[in-house]
């Protein structure tokens, strides 16, 4: 299929000539083409600039295009949502009312709720249930403009949960249109019947779990919920060295709740990404910008929990290639809605309008290693782009709590149009 979209008021491109993430000043810099259009041929972009210039460069492939007019709109690529638990069993709306009645996150969890509870009940859902509800998730991100999206286990704590999970994501990488990337999160927390006994399950997943996860090909990343009363930094590194050993890229949840030096290991083992980071150390901010680790940041986990918000500024500033994403799950962050995370990017994390769309787009790509292929509208580069009910890019943030998303483009296919999803997953 070759589609062209002409007329935009404004096409973010992303283009420039930097390779990786993008750092300090690099995150504003969006590549906006005014008036701009875009040729895709099958699912590869072809050229993107004024019209003009396509029909002179490229006559037959603009005459047999289907054409779809933009004007009044703004074109940019497919936002990537690179941290979500994504399969999951139930819901957790009654800690919501115990946080508002004063409860913490950690009482909540050692009083059995929290992790444990999602735990029980992802073991006790279905196969065919986890990926039905996972499905419905899939087709409301879509909607919302994301074209690729980050899915961790860590519901199962035990082998069989935790393959199922797993499994799940592997089926819908298969069947929906959305790219789906598997994180392996065995290390979320310490099952309760491991309790005082926490090493013993380190061993559990370093010589049982993580072996088969990279012999059936389960996963790429492997993640570990470094924090107080769940894996220490020795045990983390364990597990992620254990990982790397295996061909798993190391990511690493840190220092969330509590400075417990996750930053600062996540730039040793030289992770990806480290991610929440709300309590960062500045030693930790200053190593993960030496190593180039990039920082997912989660500000709907700290608006959900009303806790203090990641220092975004502070670590653009300081070098360190940012990322956001939803952390969509059911305890902490139950949105998956992208465009509001970004705007409580700009609101709480000092993060300009360019750089929350660097963070969303090219930045989160390479916190699941495809920045060579997404992320920006590019020539060669995968034809995963989305037209927005904006006149300009600034109107994004402004116009707060909507859904501004018209049309997905996935892999040359038009699969939302009208804000309409257009077939069923």
């Amino acid at each position: 299929m070759t589609i062209l979209i002409k007329n935009a008021n404004e096409v973010i491109t992303l283009k420039n000539n930097v390779r990786g993430p993008r750092t300090k000043e690099q995150m504003q810099e969006i590549a906006i083409v005014e008036n701009g259009s875009v040729l895709i041929e099958e699912d590869r972009i072809v050229a993107v600039g004024a019209l003009e210039q396509l029909e002179v460069d490229f006559p037959e492939l603009v005459k047999k295009a289907t054409t779809m007019d933009a004007s009044g709109k703004v074109v940019m690529p497919g936002l990537v949502d690179c941290h979500t638990h994504l399969v999951h069993g139930g819901t957790r709306e009654e800690e919501f009312n115990m946080r508002l009645n004063g409860s913490t996150y950690m009482e909540i969890m050692n009083a059995g709720g929290g992790i444990h509870a999602t735990t029980k009940r992802t073991r006790e859902t279905s196969f065919d249930d986890l990926y039905e509800k996972t499905k419905k998730h899939l087709d409301i991100f879509l909607k919302h403009g994301v074209t690729t999206v980050e899915a961790k286990s860590g519901y199962g704590l035990d082998w069989e949960t935790e393959k199922k999970q797993l499994e799940v994501v592997k089926k819908l990488q298969a069947t929906h249109d959305m790219d789906v990337i598997s994180t392996f999160m065995g290390a979320h927390a310490v099952p309760r019947d491991y309790k005082g006994r926490e090493d013993e399950f380190v061993d559990v997943l370093i010589h049982e779990m993580l072996p088969k996860v990279a012999e059936l090909e389960l996963a790429e990343f492997n993640d570990v919920f470094c924090e107080k009363g769940v894996f220490t930094p020795e045990q983390s590194e364990r597990i992620l060295e254990a990982g790397k050993d295996l061909g798993l890229t190391p990511k690493i949840h840190a220092d969330e709740i509590e400075p417990y030096k996750g930053a600062e290991l996540a730039a040793e083992v030289g992770a990806i990404s480290a991610e929440h980071l709300l309590v960062a150390s500045d030693e930790g901010i200053q190593k993960m910008a030496e190593a180039g680790t990039i920082a997912v940041l989660l500000p709907g986990t700290a608006f959900f929990l009303r806790a203090p918000f990641a220092r975004g500024r502070l670590m653009i500033d300081g070098g360190v290639p940012v990322a956001i994403s939803t952390d969509f799950n059911p305890g902490s962050s139950p949105t998956m809605s992208l465009p509001f995370i970004m705007n409580l990017a700009c609101m709480h994390m000092g993060m300009t309008l360019e750089e929350v769309l660097t963070a969303t787009t090219i930045n989160a790509a390479y916190a699941v290693n495809r920045g060579e292929q997404i992320g920006s509208l590019e020539v060669d580069k995968k034809a995963d782009v989305i037209i927005l009910d904006v006149a300009n890019y600034k109107q994004l943030q402004y116009f707060y709590g909507m859904n501004h998303t018209n049309t997905v483009i996935k892999n040359g296919q038009v699969v939302v149009q009208n804000g309409i999803l257009l077939k069923e997953q």
